[in-house]
């Protein structure tokens, strides 16, 4: 969800921390503020919109100062105004706060507040913080003590961020249940969100931990528990490349991690597979003996890692012969789920700070069950409450609507399913190497695909008019119709939505008329003939087809209005490419219709918030 930056050291902290804003604006962009201290004075400044609406107005009117911090908001509560936007004061304007998260108990301490005559601004569970701390500094002039007292009235998840002129040498940052990143520069220190707005300026990092407060200054780096007490913490070092967080040409970031997935794809089975031709996870070792005793599977994930959980449990099911549950993390995470001991969960979560499958993972392992976790982020909050991680190796991405992530998540899924088909003997040695011969060959084949992405743009002009967009798809090519669907809506607004073809006519088939464009996935396989009778039903109700198909395919071309090929594969791999296709079409209609595709309006990257 929002981003948060913090500085303090020599530079000029106006620029420092709007670099770093830019960096994280893909968790939120409804507004963004700062606040620094200059000549021991705060002051704040604070836009409804994009970071660059207070760019430009920072150009014209500097705050100035070597200490501060910034925010940029996806908005949870109040609406998006620049009262309701970060920075947040108290009654008299000494301290300011960032704030990620929320504080589920603010109302009962805003009451508290009022009646002791504080007069409050804005709509936001955000703003309490600065004014309880402002209450406890009455009683105190020790920054930290204040800080202390108030966070252990909070209930809910929050990472916090703060600064004083009462106290101008230093920053103060707190996290429970919302990630923080401290940098570590000469004569510079550094805090925010995640990595990304760092690596411009250190590779020497701190992972808070939850229930942690950070005394920051230029020099020095001081971290206590909740209680006060003193914890050393280990300093991390980040090769992560920052080219990564570059769009390199392309005109967006969605753009380019398409177009990066084939060198995922390579990076990912370079990394996995050894030169004995055998699968390997170099992570916290999976325990093999388990592995192989286990009797059920549940995947627990949201939006589009639960559209590849949804694929995982086909290739399970299929190869290892384990049965196999996919959840939504939001609804697992309540139900009380019946769990025994030879039941292992698997989490999927792009940032691995996904607040409902964090949640899920706390619930189950409270009732001792094993917990396997896929996520892009391998120090973050799911990978370290979880038994064993298996890192994605997609690479930082930027674009809200993910792209390389899910693909990444499907072969690590892959890879994943063979390792476990192996040790349970129900692959022998000659199937799993023709799969991952197939698997190797798919590099190259997204290549063929990105290469008639001008076909797909003209596509995508024609259909962007429609009043509707369908997607469908048969067996492992159902939740890629439903990850077509969701990627565009998520990035062009355009209503659509995915079914799986055969339940289409009994029901939404009435959808169908001239002004409804259906996107229909038939690649070779074992349902083809199936979906080409649905496909035949929706041209006699006048629908306008698309339809993604193997090359060579001969049988479509006078049903279909438009044809997209994929190379020539087995069916078990073709979501791998299909996809590809739908995201394409997905980012040229979104251009077509002027939408911010990196930025989609009241969506956040990181959902680190129920």
């Amino acid at each position: 969800m929002c981003g948060i930056i913090g500085y303090i050291g020599d530079k000029f902290v106006d620029s420092v921390l709007i670099v770093g804003l830019e960096r994280l604006e893909y968790r939120g962009y409804d507004s963004a503020g700062i606040a620094t201290i200059s000549n021991k004075k705060l002051l704040f400044r604070k836009k409804v919109g994009k970071i660059k609406i207070l760019d430009e107005s920072l150009k014209q009117s500097p705050l100035g100062g070597n200490v501060g911090i910034g925010h940029t908001r996806w908005a949870t509560h109040g609406i998006i105004s620049e009262n309701n936007a970060h920075p947040h004061l108290d009654c008299h304007q000494k301290i300011a706060i960032v704030h990620n998260g929320i504080i589920e108990n603010y109302q009962t301490i805003k009451d508290m507040l009022v009646k002791q005559g504080h007069i409050f601004k804005s709509e936001t569970d955000s703003e309490v913080i600065s004014h309880l701390i402002e209450a406890y500094l009455i009683n105190t002039s020790n920054f930290e003590e204040a800080v202390i007292k108030s966070v252990n009235k909070f209930e809910g998840s929050f990472a916090i961020v703060i600064i004083s002129e009462l106290f101008p040498d230093k920053i103060i940052a707190v996290r429970n249940k919302s990630p923080l990143v401290i940098g570590i520069g000469k004569g510079e220190n550094f805090v925010a969100s995640d990595i990304g707005p760092l690596l411009t300026h250190t590779n020497k990092v701190i992972y808070m931990e939850d229930m942690e407060i950070a005394t920051i200054t230029k020099d020095e780096i001081n971290v206590m528990n909740f209680k006060g007490e003193k914890i050393n913490k280990n300093i991390t070092l980040i090769d992560t490349k920052l080219k990564q967080y570059d769009k390199q040409g392309f005109k967006h970031f969605m753009l380019k991690e398409i177009h990066e997935q084939p060198d995922v794809i390579t990076r990912i089975l370079n990394e996995r597979i050894g030169e004995d031709g055998l699968i390997h996870f170099k992570e916290r070792t999976l325990k093999r003996e388990f592995l192989a005793k286990i009797g059920r599977i549940i995947i627990q994930a949201c939006g589009t890692s639960w559209h590849a959980g949804l694929i995982g449990k086909f290739i399970i099911e299929k190869f290892s012969k384990i049965p196999t549950e996919v959840e939504i993390s939001s609804e697992f995470r309540y139900r009380n789920p019946i769990l025994d001991g030879d039941t292992l969960v698997i989490a999927i979560s792009q940032s691995g700070e996904t607040a409902d499958t964090l949640a899920a993972i706390r619930e189950v392992r409270s009732k001792f069950i094993k917990v396997l976790s896929f996520v892009n982020v391998e120090n973050s909050s799911i990978a370290k409450e979880s038994d064993w991680t298996i890192n994605l190796l997609a690479g930082p991405e930027i674009g809200v609507a993910s792209t390389k992530a899910y693909i990444a998540e499907l072969i690590n899924l892959y890879l994943f399913t063979l390792y476990i088909s192996r040790l349970k003997w129900t692959l022998n040695e000659k199937q799993i190497k023709e799969i991952l011969s197939e698997l190797r060959q798919t590099p190259e084949c997204i290549r063929k695909i990105l290469n008639q992405a001008d076909k797909i743009a003209l596509y995508a002009k024609e259909y962007s008019k429609m009043s509707l967009m369908i997607f469908l798809g048969r067996g492992i090519n159902y939740p890629t119709a439903l990850e077509g669907a969701l990627k565009l809506k998520e990035i062009s607004y355009m209503h659509s939505v995915g079914y799986p073809a055969g339940e289409f006519k009994h029901g939404p088939i009435a959808l169908v008329d001239e002004n409804v464009g259906v996107v229909c996935i038939i690649p070779h396989g074992e349902l083809y003939y199936k979906m080409l009778s649905n496909i035949n039903e929706v041209k006699a109700r006048k629908g306008k087809i698309i339809a993604v198909v193997t090359e060579g395919d001969k049988n479509i071309e006078g049903i279909a209005d438009s044809i997209i090929t994929i190379p020539k594969c087995s069916e078990i791999i073709s979501p791998i490419l299909t996809v590809v296709i739908l995201q394409l079409f997905a980012y040229y209609v979104a251009l077509e219709r002027g939408c911010d595709v990196d930025k989609p309006r009241n969506l956040a990257k990181s959902v680190t918030v129920e």
